[in-house]
């Protein structure tokens, strides 16, 4: 069984003159419950207060709550934050903590949102609002967890690394287009820049080189997995060139090496772009389930 976290809040109303895709939180849903009964639903409660203070500005914070973020702050993110935005943004980093509690019980479990990576202390940019990755990882070392994100978005996670640079016991790894956004990167504990249209079997040997040594320096006992989509080829926010069965054997990777060396791990959905929201939200649905399927193969180690 795969265990998804999932509210009703995530579907939010599209507010004026946003390009985000709305409906896709919604379409990864009906998907998956199309998929079978192959799954445990579980619905997370809204980040409390005090936690997202922990990590973002509490003066951004109260602009979101109170749904009165300033204009410019509002173009930076790329929609207004509406009052079913707002709760939109409190749930999804309860959802990601929610997941990786999940993950240390049950080995995998995913969100069916999040990966918010380009949100700052006090600001959100990039369509994210607050940084669900940076807020739970806060969360699960102050329980006593040692954390690595790791992104495989197109885009570097500059908000997961600003957000948690100086930390002993978090990690960040971002794999991405080195020419795509954001324009001025920050610096991960170790970033993996990429070049314009780098295909399958260059990604994974890549990938592969370079997380596998920092999984054995940093020794994390839980994994967040910004599980993007966007390094697909044609993807509208994209610069790569993965297939579709590239994508799968990607998350297959992830699933099998974590899996394997006992390491639990959640993902959040992370990027993906097109005119056609079916699409993308399918690369989204197949994600989930190629993690969970592998990692199931590979029982978490006692």
């Amino acid at each position: 069984m795969i265990h998804l976290v999932h509210h009703p809040a995530y579907v939010a109303p599209a507010p004026a003159r946003s390009q985000y895709q709305w409906n896709k939180n919604g379409l990864v849903r009906d998907l998956l419950r199309a998929e079978g009964d192959g799954f445990v639903w579980h619905a997370p409660e809204p980040m409390p207060r005090a936690w997202l203070e922990a990590v973002h500005d509490p003066e951004y914070v109260a602009e979101v709550i109170e749904a009165r973020v300033p204009p410019h702050k509002a173009r930076r993110i790329g929609f207004p934050v509406t009052p079913e935005v707002a709760l939109r943004a409190q749930i999804v980093p309860g959802g990601t903590y929610l997941a990786a509690r999940l993950a240390l019980t049950h080995g995998y479990a995913a969100n069916t949102a999040g990966g918010s990576h380009h949100a700052l202390a006090d600001t959100g940019a990039g369509f994210c609002v607050f940084n669900d990755l940076a807020l739970a990882a806060v969360r699960l070392t102050e329980e006593g967890r040692r954390v690595l994100v790791v992104d495989c978005d197109v885009h570097q996670g500059d908000g997961t690394a600003a957000l948690t640079a100086g930390r002993t016991d978090i990690a960040t790894y971002s794999i991405h287009a080195e020419k795509n956004f954001p324009v001025r990167k920050a610096r991960s504990t170790l970033d993996v820049p990429l070049a314009d249209g780098t295909g399958d079997v260059e990604y994974l040997d890549i990938l592969a080189r370079t997380l596998l040594p920092l999984l054995d320096d940093f020794a994390p006992d839980l994994v967040l997995y910004q599980a993007g989509v966007d390094p697909l080829a044609g993807d509208r926010l994209g610069r790569l060139a993965l297939s579709y069965q590239g994508l799968i054997d990607r998350d297959r990777w992830i699933a099998r090496t974590f899996a394997g060396r006992g390491i639990p791990f959640a993902s959040a959905l992370g990027g993906g772009y097109g005119v056609d929201a079916l699409e993308v939200s399918r690369r989204h649905v197949a994600s989930i389930c190629a993690l969970g399927k592998e990692a199931a193969k590979q029982p978490l180690q006692a």
